[in-house]
């Protein structure tokens, strides 16, 4: 069986009064990641960890942030045609393991719902996807509150 690893990473800048969507679960808070699309960084990590690992490029090649298309759009329909670009290749996702750093809202209560996002757009099971969060120990722009970064790293297995 032959099988690859990606690693993603991504940033937002984080705004008062916008919209916080993590993990397709939109957080209840002051402030808010600001991007072209919904701008949920954790699935943008993801999105880039797997193409990085089918050789696809980066989420930046495929979802253009001057493209209209993309204005808003949710990072689970991000997600799925990542999924769709790797099946064309002959691959599927074996697993995923993923870090949110920021400094709130408290990530943990909601964790169960981003897995449950992510496995349906994936079809993976919800075992197979890792989900941890930290702060910086208020250093930063993260310790600031001025910005938010994931990072995620996965499997992808040929079919």
């Amino acid at each position: 069986m032959k099988i690859r690893v990606g690693i993603g990473f991504d940033v937002h800048q984080l705004k008062d009064q916008h919209p916080f969507v993590v993990g397709g679960v939109t957080l209840e808070h002051h402030k808010g990641a600001f991007g072209h699309s919904d701008a949920d960084v954790l699935l943008h990590a993801i999105c880039d960890a797997l193409l990085g690992a089918a050789n696809l490029r980066d989420i930046g090649f495929h979802f253009k942030n001057t493209d209209d298309r993309w204005k808003g759009i949710s990072s689970i329909i991000l997600l799925k045609e990542t999924v769709k670009l790797l099946t064309e290749k002959g691959w599927q996702v074996g697993n995923i393991d993923a870090m949110l750093c920021l400094e709130a809202p408290k990530i943990n209560p909601h964790i169960p719902a981003m897995q449950e996002n992510i496995a349906a757009a994936i079809g993976i099971s919800t075992e197979e996807i890792s989900i941890k969060a930290t702060t910086n120990e208020m250093m930063g722009f993260v310790g600031r509150e001025e910005g938010v970064v994931a990072y995620a790293v996965c499997l992808i297995e040929k079919i």
